[in-house]
């Protein structure tokens, strides 16, 4: 496919870029193109945002493909190392994992994602009919964005990469659909079987010198942090029994015509991920096909589709469900024989595969080693835990689901909450998020249609397996432990439709990472199976979300009349309130004035004066200018270190009233006491005073960053050089915002892709939302053809096909 790219700066003279045999026609913009098959158009609008309209979902792929690779070529092509099973070859065998991946060996990795490859596990699952395998419209999609990525980097060169990070490196390669498919398989198992990778990849049966009660893996209580996610482990190693908590976090609301000044419905989207280059990074975009597609939103790295957005009528978010979404089952092996396991009074023998894989020695000698893949009934083994008598297995509930990109193409073409509904219940491809939604009706819409394993409460109570740690595991010999299914369900193992929590009001429904239960406090969502999370605890975060939304509708939050608007909701969520702060900063300031001196851990007296002048003066904000608050954090994260937190609470939790308990500090605790004597005394020891701004701590790119992790609705976590260095210094929290109204004649939104649109530190979309974001400004949508054309300094790429 021939292709010429032109660029037309609407405020200055055509820049025609066309190769010396081109022919070429003026495209009916003005823009000069060459001749050719159809025409793709890429729009840049104000901070690069693109804006790419096709006439067929080649070219819609085309034409995405192309963009993302002119701000993340480098990101994408190092993730194809890893989905192919490459990193050894190109960076050694305990060479550094690509960025934002799971840390590990690249040999276990390897090893992972080739035996992946030899299995033809993508394939397999590309082979089938949709609603299981990909639509057609969707397979021409993909085969157009790796078409678009490879023509950019054809014409580009290796060579002249913008980015240094892989300017003429040999692992940068075109791509191909199969690697795409790949990327989508991999995003939707991060809650299970990704952060596992280097376990998988290690598994190893004991070897003759290990006895009984020693593991092939990590034989210590810990918890392993990731840039996916955190794997909790108990004291023999082994993955919690809810296998991965993922290290994400979001907060989501569809505010209804009720909960409105204009009785227009809303949207607030506030994911939380990995700021740090990989694929966990947002792309915004917005994807076009006359009279049959227009959405505009966020993708992931490296995906063909917006997942969180809004079309003309219809606006949704994802917040990242604590449902379980795979079980460690514990397979009891065959006496002497550690590779084979009892099932049901039967002998089965683990499943082999051998996998080679090329190595590249520190003099770059390239040569093979032969591995080995472990795998069970259940689905991969373990090394963790794995002795003579024990191993465990690991089964994941989206092991089998290449259906998001389709869920997620039918709720971009939905033109009301009906359809939505129809597009989850008939794809089933959400993986691990909640679904809160609004249409122009102002109603709104929560769902968890996402993959659950099929386990009734009697089984979890029957099968569960206690060790040293508590329950960790279901009980792998016997079927009666297995998953069952639901007749709705399009895969067998998982609930279907008819058992998923849904709620439907004109109010709001909200969520900050919590239960299903308390969406909407007023419709309490019960009866629900335990691996929903049916526990009815809220967090600080969700506390505070659904303050926010009570006192905005009342108008005591300070934000004006009652009921939101598009304006104060954009305040609401940029506002920086500290939940922990607001119920708790006056008991600690009593405290510090009752107690001027406190003891340390070590021992050590402490003079906590000027600290508590600090916090009486301080606004309870998480502002970038706001002072007291690194304080705050700092106390609030040694006192949550150091036990359960009700036994010093003020007020603890009280069933009775889940949205306020429990609350406030016990200043006379010994624990709060040593919490603020610690703090303190690790700013003296840093050098730092105890009255630092925020802003002068937490930064992304020497940004100052708002936002905290200590009870802020505004999730940041960041140190003084994230953005910096190589590989680059990482940060999380929000990451895509979004407040979009669904009026009349057309959306209204505004966004904030707070780390921009580029992973390349010498883009000028590096960083530029990010000084934005600590302005707490926003940039205003363009969503119609007229609103992008009238964008200042439009910058407009054509592509022939």
């Amino acid at each position: 496919m021939a292709a010429v790219a032109a660029v037309l700066c609407l405020t200055s003279a055509t820049v025609a870029l066309l190769p010396a045999s081109s022919s070429a026609l003026t495209g009916a913009g003005g823009e000069t193109v060459a001749e050719g098959g159809h025409t793709v158009r890429i729009s840049r609008t104000e901070y690069g945002v693109p804006h790419i309209l096709a006439q067929d979902f080649d070219g819609l792929g085309y034409g995405y493909g192309y963009a993302f690779a002119q701000d993340n070529l480098c990101e994408l092509a190092d993730h194809v190392v890893t989905l192919r099973g490459e990193r050894s070859r190109f960076f050694g065998a305990d060479g550094e994992p690509g960025e934002g991946e799971v840390q590990g060996s690249n040999l276990a990795s390897d090893t992972y994602y080739g035996g992946q490859a030899r299995a033809g596990t993508v394939r397999q699952l590309l082979a089938q009919k949709a609603p299981l395998g990909p639509t057609a419209e969707l397979r021409r999609m993909v085969e157009g964005y790796a078409a678009g990525y490879n023509r950019y980097l054809r014409d580009t060169g290796v060579d002249h990469l913008p980015d240094p990070t892989c300017n003429g490196k040999p692992w940068v390669r075109p791509i191909t659909a199969l690697d795409l498919w790949s990327v989508v398989y991999d995003v939707a198992r991060v809650t299970a079987t990704v952060p596992l990778v280097p376990d998988i990849g290690d598994a190893q049966p004991p070897t003759a010198a290990t006895d009984s009660g020693s593991t092939s893996g990590t034989t210590t209580g810990t918890t392993t942090g990731t840039a996916t996610g955190t794997t909790t482990r108990t004291a023999s190693g082994v993955p919690s029994a809810k296998a991965v908590a993922p290290g994400f976090g979001s907060n989501g609301w569809a505010l209804g015509r009720d909960a409105t000044r204009t009785g227009n419905a809303m949207v607030l989207a506030n994911p939380h991920l990995p700021w740090a280059v990989g694929y966990f990074r947002f792309y915004q975009v917005q994807l076009t096909i006359p009279g049959t597609l227009d959405v505009s939103g966020a993708g992931l790295y490296g995906t063909p589709l917006v997942e969180i957005g809004h079309n003309s009528t219809l606006a949704w978010t994802h917040t990242a469900t604590d449902a379980e979404h795979a079980s460690v089952y514990a397979l009891k092996l065959a006496p002497g024989d550690p590779t084979s396991y009892v099932l049901d009074g039967r002998t089965v023998p683990m499943e082999r595969r051998t996998v080679p894989v090329t190595v590249r020695d520190a003099n770059g000698t390239l040569s093979t080693v032969q591995r080995t893949l472990y795998s069970s009934h259940f689905g991969p083994v373990l090394s963790s835990g794995w002795t003579t008598t024990t191993a465990y297995a690991i089964r994941d509930a989206n092991a089998g689901n290449l259906r998001s990109m389709n869920t997620w193409l039918a709720m971009g073409k939905a033109h009301n909450l009906g359809q939505l509904r129809a597009a989850q219940d008939t794809f089933q491809g959400i993986p691990w998020t909640y679904t809160l939604a609004a249409d122009t009706s102002g109603g709104t819409y929560f769902t968890d249609s996402s993959a659950v394993p099929h386990l009734t409460d009697a089984q979890l109570a029957h099968c569960t397996v206690p060790n040293d740690e508590g329950p960790t595991a279901l009980d792998g010999s016997t079927s009666t432990c297995a998953w069952g299914s639901d007749p709705d369900a399009l895969v067998p193992g998982v609930y279907g439709p008819s058992h998923q929590p849904k709620l439907s009001r004109t109010d709001y429904v909200a969520n900050s990472n919590n239960g299903p239960q308390y969406v909407n406090p007023e419709a309490p969502i019960t009866g629900l199976p335990g691996v929903y999370d049916t526990d009815p605890h809220l967090d600080g975060r969700a506390q505070l979300g659904l303050d926010m939304i009570v006192q905005r509708r009342d108008g005591t939050d300070g934000l004006g009349a009652p009921g939101f608007t598009e304006a104060t909701l954009r305040a609401s969520m940029l506002g920086n309130r500290v939940r922990s702060a607001e119920t708790g900063r006056d008991d600690i300031v009593a405290l510090c004035r009752a107690h001027p001196g406190l003891t340390a851990t070590d021992g050590t007296q402490v003079d906590v004066t000027r600290a508590c002048a600090t916090l009486a003066q301080w606004d309870t904000r998480a502002d970038t200018t706001s002072r007291g608050i690194v304080l705050w954090s700092t106390f609030y994260d040694r006192l949550l270190d150091g036990g359960p937190p009700d036994t010093w609470r003020r007020v603890p939790y009280d069933p009775a009233q889940p949205l306020t308990t429990p609350r406030g500090f016990n200043g006379e605790d010994p624990r709060v006491q040593r919490a603020l004597a610690d703090a303190v005394q690790d700013f003296a020891a840093r050098g730092l005073p105890v009255d630092v701004e925020l802003g002068a701590v937490q930064k992304w790119a020497g940004i100052p960053l708002p936002g905290c992790d200590s009870g802020c609705f505004d999730v940041v976590e960041a140190g003084p050089d994230s953005g910096t260095g190589t590989p680059t210094a990482g940060a999380f929290g929000s990451s895509f915002l979004m407040t979009v109204e669904l009026t009349p004649h057309g959306p209204r939104a505004h966004t904030l892709l707070t780390y921009g649109e580029s992973a390349n530190p010498a883009s000028p979309h590096f960083s530029d939302q990010t000084r934005l974001f600590s302005r707490k400004q926003w940039v205003t949508e363009r969503f119609t053809q007229a609103e992008i054309a009238a964008a200042p300094r439009l910058e407009v790429t054509t592509l022939r096909r």
